[in-house]
């Protein structure tokens, strides 16, 4: 493919035809700052944070959404740069009720690292007054409008990455706000609660609910594991607190096959681990029944019952069910251990999750 040059602060840089100017930034290791900009889906200039000089143009222009040209000269960094980043910063920061020390999100928020990068000391502008109130009735998701900055990443991440279509853009002017179906709550529109808005949310305008008051960002450790659910594999970042217990779960954004997609079991349902009905420990019927056992004593026993069938009555007379939870290698040694040791083809899937 074929390569042009364009100047970026002064330096001299290839890139490829239909380019963004922020791809070539990022290829050219330049950072430029963003809030709406969403990877794999249609780049549409909203928060107006990428803004960045082009020699000619008679305004600033987002580096998003604008396409590279061959012979551009670009500055990312300018003084009319940098005044009108911190201008749309006090903005979006007296739009709602960003108060740091009791959002959920504080350590883990875009806006809020833009405003210390910025230096922003004060905001020049009022509050403006949100008239939307905030959705706490569904055990998943916490819709906070008053914290929302409509960069309408959670829209993006709804049509475009999961392809749900839930939730779009409602009203106008000051009561503009991101809507669920004809402005309904989750629960009563077709949201299924996979939680790629609360992924994508730059600020604390989508919380996970069980999430609250479990540990603040810099309190929680990350733990990378495989999703129990499915044999997909998909990949998740545990957010255990300072006792031990999950916080809250995440996608692994690079991490194959899911690439930071969820589903709504995957995000939501690790309370199962807590369960006091969960069993810890083999347990061996005998009489009306159960009792405690080793691994290696349920282990033996189960072979040794399977020998004495499969010596009486034939490899046929066993069947086995892997579970639609295990990872596919586990489901493979599965079907392995019936057909090559027991050699029987009585193998099958349970689909239903």
């Amino acid at each position: 493919m074929s390569h042009t040059m364009l100047q970026l602060n002064g330096m001299h840089v290839k890139f490829e035809p239909g380019q963004s100017i922020l791809d070539v930034a990022t290829n050219s290791g330049i950072e430029i700052p963003t809030l709406c900009y969403l990877k794999e889906a249609a780049p549409t200039g909203a928060c107006r944070m990428c803004m960045v000089e082009v020699a000619g143009a008679r305004s600033l222009v987002a580096a998003c959404s604008t396409p590279a040209a061959e012979g551009m000269e670009i500055w990312t960094d300018s003084e009319r740069v940098h005044r009108a980043r911190k201008l749309n910063i006090e903005l979006l920061l007296a739009s709602g009720e960003h108060d740091c020390l009791v959002c959920e999100a504080n350590g883990n928020c875009r806006l809020q690292d833009l405003a210390y990068k910025y230096g922003i000391i004060q905001v020049r502008f009022p509050r403006s007054f949100h008239p939307h109130q905030k959705e706490e009735e569904n055990p998943f998701i916490i819709r906070d409008f008053s914290r929302c900055i409509l960069c309408g990443r959670c829209v993006q991440a709804c049509n475009e990455v999961m392809v749900n279509r839930a939730i779009s853009y409602g009203y106008r002017g000051s009561h503009s706000k991101i809507v669920a179906g004809t402005d309904q709550s989750y629960f009563d529109s077709d949201c299924v609660f996979c939680g790629q808005c609360v992924q994508v949310c730059p600020v604390g305008a989508l919380v996970e609910r069980k999430s609250r008051y479990r540990g603040r960002t810099w309190e929680l450790k990350k733990v990378r594991t495989t999703c129990p659910y499915c044999g997909v594999g998909c990949q998740l970042w545990l957010h255990v607190n300072d006792e031990g217990r999950i916080a809250k779960v995440t996608a692994v954004e690079d991490g194959a096959p899911n690439k930071g997609r969820l589903c709504v079991k995957g995000r939501f349902a690790y309370d199962f681990i807590y369960s006091e009905d969960r069993l810890t420990t083999p347990l061996i019927k005998e009489g009306e029944g159960f009792r405690e056992a080793s691994w290696d004593e349920a282990l033996d026993l189960v072979a040794t019952k399977f020998t004495e069938i499969k010596e009486k009555y034939g490899p046929d007379a066993i069947a086995g069910v892997s579970c639609a939870r295990s990872i596919n290698e586990d489901s493979y040694q599965m079907q392995k251990l019936f057909r090559s040791v027991i050699g029987t083809n009585n193998i099958d899937h349970c689909a239903r999750t």
